[in-house]
């Protein structure tokens, strides 16, 4: 049910808030709407990257559901998980050079912005760690299996 919750809210902030938030602020600074382009762009694979960790979160505990928690399916599951937090990470990355450029552009202090981005940098290198110690255990019982 969380699940299904949390991809609700990112699908309704992709089709709703997002592009509001965006013509909104295109009217208000219209000298730097050029550069909703790139925030817009690292939103969207936020978002798409966040729902395919959803969606395989779903299959993950379908499987854990199933008694196939030591399986092959579930061990993809995780290297899928693990590939999506380093885009996630990676789209971060370019928001944040892509606010660094809009500060300089503009001669404002960008500090709070971007240390919010660099804790959601390590939240996500946490989720990446704790799924890499997960996928030890699931490959080490595959291996004793063949």
């Amino acid at each position: 049910m969380v699940i299904f919750l949390a991809g609700i809210a990112v699908l309704a902030f992709c089709i709703y808030w997002l592009p509001e938030i965006a013509v909104k602020d295109a009217r208000v600074h219209p000298d730097t709407a050029y550069f909703l382009i790139p925030f817009l762009v690292c939103a969207y694979g936020f978002c798409i990257t966040f729902s395919v960790v959803l969606y395989q979160a779903f299959k993950l505990l379908t499987y854990i559901e199933e008694n196939n928690a030591f399986s092959e399916l579930s061990l993809r599951s995780l290297r899928i998980i693990k590939k999506c937090t380093f885009a996630v990470i990676l789209f971060i990355l370019l928001g944040v050079v892509s606010l660094i450029v809009l500060a300089k552009v503009t001669g404002e202090d960008a500090a709070g912005p971007i240390s919010l981005s660099l804790m959601g940098i390590f939240l996500t290198s946490t989720v990446a760690a704790f799924v890499g110690v997960l996928q030890k255990p699931i490959k080490n019982f595959l291996k004793k299996m063949q």
